[in-house]
């Protein structure tokens, strides 16, 4: 098969392969030790950020989620619960540890990378990433992952692979080009992020998709379910036939409160480079519902207005609904100052030693960060080469998932059209004030749009055609929440 018969192939199944809709939590239930995953019935070792039913408790079951009295996300019939830990900053000076604010709470991605998706059964749950990792192993830091047709070459399809590279702190600036989805996978120390994030910190997991068909957990809550070999799209693992869709957690934090400030920051689990960073989920959807819902919610906007079966309430209400938190936890100060992370969780290097803060000095991370991903005016794109095979490797038979992917992975972070390359023209000078510009590409017709109302809710897609950013002012710092929808009042047309 030739590269274009490649293309040709795999562009019907495009539209599959962008299908999605986008699980918005602006609420965060509680902030607090509470896991019923890995520690039920009793305090959790580390404070997370819990969205979702506002039945989840230290020892929450399904029935328990699904008799919440409301939900902290927007679908009503979304009883999930969706937690991951919070960040914190630490001071240079004090050593004390101040909570890190959420910028609009948390989003969770139902993506349709694989296809006949099966829904989450009751009693389903699962944890993405490792919270006692602390090594790095599979690829150099410093450098973007390779393109996906070279994964297989370079070792990376590995679930030790995946697993590392499947989470991301993403340096948000929106005044330059947009970083993909898990593009740096370690926290930038501190003055890089004072010098290039000024919207913030973006924290990705995602979770594998890949069931084994049977067990609704596992003893270490990981073990029931595996990647597949191109993180969220291709093949399946042979013991885990079951396709479900892909979860992502996107969560922006406000690290710009403390620009200026010498210090770090670290998660609550006494991770200060990221690699122990992890999601829990626990369904609390109806699972005839949530089947039609991916059987039927398969627009490629992500918008769950999109989906017609779904009742949405506001954002405010969202925001409303809260947990009982229990006595034991009730009275415990997790935001600080702090002379130590709640809980007494130490900090723990990669060879072993532990922190407790307090007094203790602070040094930045030495773990070199990415480059900012640059700016560019220019779209253009080369279509990937096949997956080589040789005798060194397995024989791999054509997968149409795993082939779309290769063309609209978020490993290409500069998304191209075959054959041309194309650089909108300037447009004329705006006769007002806008927070922000948008260029948006519909088929043959190029849009450059100009935003009134400012915004801090960023949404990236990106496939072989096409690339949509919604990019708001770079005045993040004035804005506590991130909007789903702006006011879009002039547009114009190139094309």
């Amino acid at each position: 098969m030739n590269l274009l018969q490649f293309a040709l192939l795999v562009a019907p199944l495009a539209l599959k392969a962008e299908a999605f809709f986008r699980m918005e939590c602006q609420g965060r239930v509680a902030l607090g030790r509470i896991d019923p995953i890995v520690s039920p019935g009793e305090p959790a070792l580390h404070v997370h950020s819990i969205h979702g039913s506002s039945g989840i408790s230290m020892h929450a079951t399904y029935d328990d989620l699904r008799n919440g009295q409301c939900t902290s996300c927007r679908v009503t019939q979304d009883k999930s619960a969706y937690w991951h830990p919070s960040m914190y900053f630490q001071d240079g000076e004090t050593g004390e540890f101040e909570l890190v604010e959420q910028v609009g709470g948390m989003l969770a991605y139902y993506q349709f990378h694989l296809d006949n998706l099966t829904a989450f059964p009751a009693g389903f749950r699962m944890i993405a990433g490792n919270s006692n990792r602390r090594n790095w192993s599979t690829w150099d830091l410093t450098q973007p992952d390779p393109p996906a047709d070279q994964w297989y070459s370079k070792g990376l399809t590995t679930q030790e692979s995946l697993g590392e590279r499947s989470m991301g702190f993403n340096c948000l600036n929106y005044a330059g080009n947009p970083e993909p989805t898990l593009y740096r996978h370690t926290i930038p120390d501190k003055a890089f992020i004072d010098a290039n994030c000024p919207n913030g910190i973006r924290t990705e997991i995602t979770f594998p998709s890949c069931w084994n068909g049977k067990d609704l957990g596992s003893e270490d809550h990981r073990s029931h379910m595996a990647y597949p070999d191109m993180l969220r799209a291709g093949q399946c693992p042979d013991d885990f036939p079951v396709h479900m869709p892909t979860m992502l957690f996107e969560t922006v934090w406000n690290v710009k409160a403390f620009n200026g400030r010498n210090g770090r920051f670290v998660m609550a689990n006494g991770d200060s480079l990221g690699w122990g960073y992890h999601g829990d989920f626990m369904t609390g959807w109806d699972e005839d519902f949530l089947q039609q819902a991916l059987d039927t919610c398969t627009a490629n906007s992500g918008n769950i207005l999109d989906c017609p079966i779904f009742d949405i309430i506001s954002e405010e209400e969202a925001r409303e609904c809260t947990m009982e938190v229990p006595s034991i936890l009730s009275t415990e100060d997790v935001e600080g100052p702090l002379r130590s992370l709640p809980g007494n969780v130490p900090i723990i290097y990669e060879d072993g030693t532990k922190e407790y803060g307090g007094d203790a000095p602070v040094e930045d991370s030495p773990v070199p960060s990415l480059a900012p991903n640059p700016i560019t005016s220019e779209i253009a794109i080369v279509l990937p080469e096949p997956v080589p095979t040789s005798e060194a490797l397995p024989e791999i038979q054509p997968d149409f998932n795993a082939a779309v992917d290769l063309v609209s992975s978020e490993a290409f972070p500069e998304p191209e059209f075959p054959e041309t390359t194309w650089a909108p023209e300037p447009p004329a000078e705006p006769t007002k004030s806008f927070y922000s510009t948008q260029v948006v590409t519909e088929g043959d017709k190029v849009s450059v749009i100009y935003w009134d109302e400012e915004v801090v809710y960023v949404t990236e897609y990106y496939d072989s055609t096409t690339t949509v950013t919604v990019a708001p002012s770079a005045h993040a710092d004035s804005v506590a929440k991130r909007h789903l929808h702006g006011h879009i009042h002039h547009r114009r047309h190139h094309g």
